[in-house]
């Protein structure tokens, strides 16, 4: 089996094997070396987003080594002194992802590198993104995922736009597509931009608006907002929709979330951050597939009225929980009721007022959850009981308040760990007063987890206790420290014979 992958005989499996590698650059690089076939699959992976990958941005003049004599001679009197000689491989076919804010950094910092004569900097970095912008359209790329996010000095040149007229192809395959805050100074380019979006994609599946602001000039942003319309019309099976309002909280949006009722039989997602609320977001309880919603930052009237189905995903983010807004989270809940799977209740800057009633109701409800995150909550007897009685949870995330102490505490830390459902696999204990217990938490603890998040590991009876729990239980994998930089190096060495120590941000678990 090896010598066949080895000699090119299976190249489905091969390029299968090597794609779950996507992210991984060394390996890939590596995998590069093995041989011409290996090198032919690992290259145009390589190459599929290479502005997001943690190094220096040198690879930027593979790309323009197939620029004409003309435009590297261009190059050379700016003060580049790259190597622009003819490369194996055109690298600018293979970009599949286009971050323009990435990109511009990348490419900011190329100069920094290769720059002799710094004259004309700015104007010179412009020119240059817009040199391989149109490469990457006239060579023949297929982007799956377009990030426009227009900094205040970019503007896309004349030639851009015509060259997109003579190659349609780059945003034939689109899935994903974000449009960042637009300024004034490119709302006509991103509308033109845009317009020929509309025309050319649609195969989008995720759509997202950062931003969204109406203090334009009239007859530009009403062009705009028919960009935007006719983009989310177009589309075949728009799946996740994200409306990102801003400071001001915008409650008009002048048709575009009507224009969602187009997608009423495929969205499935949703996502509503910094929005008051509109009678436009009602045309959601249309959307027969909606299984996920996400509410941040926004006022509680948009909860009750868009969620007149049950999901079985549901976030809500806010700076404080009042008593209003758990009022309101009761009756969603109750809607919910056995559907609800996954669950969010992130309170950032304040306790949770009547934070009673939302454990009663999430008892009452919604017994079927598997994952749950709650912050801001007590922990306290109430917490504990619900907690037990989850008999399907998987995941489980809980930012608490310290209330009680001493001996009173422990208890309740035995009673949680004994009562933890034989199905968590997930625990995010990293509470800096409660990881003080972690130990007895651990001792007490017969949950089959295979992740651990916790805050430190900073005392010997800690890791004792950790060794122990997996000796005894035989399934946790990874063990996340929230301050892995402070970890002794003794502990660590002793535990990582009994488990793989990370970053806690490494195996994390979102909603």
């Amino acid at each position: 089996m090896a010598s066949k992958i080895l000699m090119g005989n299976m190249p489905e499996l091969m390029e299968d094997i090597l794609n779950n590698l996507n992210n991984e650059f060394y390996s890939l690089y590596s995998c590069a070396l093995v041989s011409r076939h290996w090198c032919k699959i690992s290259i145009p992976i390589l190459w599929r987003d290479p502005f997001s990958f943690e190094k220096k941005p040198l690879f930027i003049s593979n790309y323009f080594s197939s620029l004409g004599e003309d435009e590297k001679f261009v190059l050379r009197k700016c003060g580049i002194n790259a190597d622009l000689s003819k490369k194996l491989f055109d690298y600018a076919r293979f970009l599949k992802v286009l971050d323009l804010s990435r990109l511009e950094s990348k490419v900011n910092k190329w100069l920094d590198l290769e720059l002799v004569n710094s004259n004309y900097y700015i104007s010179l970095m412009y020119h240059i993104i817009n040199i391989l912008i149109k490469l990457f359209i006239e060579s023949g790329a297929t982007l799956r995922k377009l990030d426009l996010h227009f900094s205040e000095f970019l503007e896309f040149s004349p030639e851009i736009f015509y060259s997109l007229g003579e190659n349609k192809k780059i945003f034939s395959q689109l899935q994903d597509l974000s449009l960042g805050i637009i300024l004034d100074s490119s709302i006509e380019s991103v509308t033109t931009l845009l317009k020929i979006l509309a025309k050319n994609t649609t195969k989008i599946r995720s759509l997202k608006f950062d931003g969204f602001y109406s203090d334009y000039e009239p007859q530009l942003f009403h062009a705009l907002l028919y960009a935007l319309i006719c983009i989310i019309k177009s589309q075949e099976q728009l799946r996740q929709f994200s409306l990102i309002g801003g400071e001001d909280f915008p409650s008009e949006f002048y048709g575009i979330i009507s224009a969602l009722e187009s997608q009423q039989n495929s969205l499935q997602e949703v996502i509503i951050e910094n929005c008051g609320y509109s009678e436009e977001f009602e045309i959601l309880n249309n959307c027969k597939k909606l299984e996920i919603l996400r509410i941040r930052y926004c006022s509680d009237e948009i909860l009750l009225k868009i969620l007149n189905h049950q999901v079985n995903t549901l976030e809500i983010v806010d700076y404080m929980f009042e008593e209003t807004t758990i009022s309101t989270i009761k009756q969603i809940l109750e809607k919910c009721g056995t559907s609800l799977q996954r669950l969010m209740i992130d309170s950032i800057d304040d306790e949770i007022w009547e934070e009673s009633l939302l454990l009663d109701s999430l008892k009452s409800f919604c017994p079927n959850i598997t994952y749950l995150y709650i912050s801001n909550v007590e922990f306290s007897t109430q917490l504990v009981e619900l907690i037990g009685k989850l008999q399907k949870l998987q995941f489980l995330t809980l930012v608490c308040n310290d209330f009680i102490s001493g001996e009173e505490l422990k208890t309740l830390v035995i009673q949680f760990a004994e009562i933890l459902p034989l199905t968590l696999q997930y625990l995010d204990f990293r509470d800096d007063w409660l990881n003080s217990f972690i130990d007895i938490l651990l001792n007490h603890c017969s949950a089959p987890l295979k992740k651990l998040l916790i805050d430190h590991l900073v005392k010997k009876k800690y890791a004792k206790a950790l060794i122990e729990f997996c000796t005894r239980n035989k399934t946790l994998n990874y063990v996340g420290v929230d301050r892995y930089l402070k970890l002794n190096k003794k502990i660590r060495k002793e535990v990582k014979k009994y488990v793989t120590l990370v970053p806690y941000e490494h195996i994390v678990v979102n909603c």
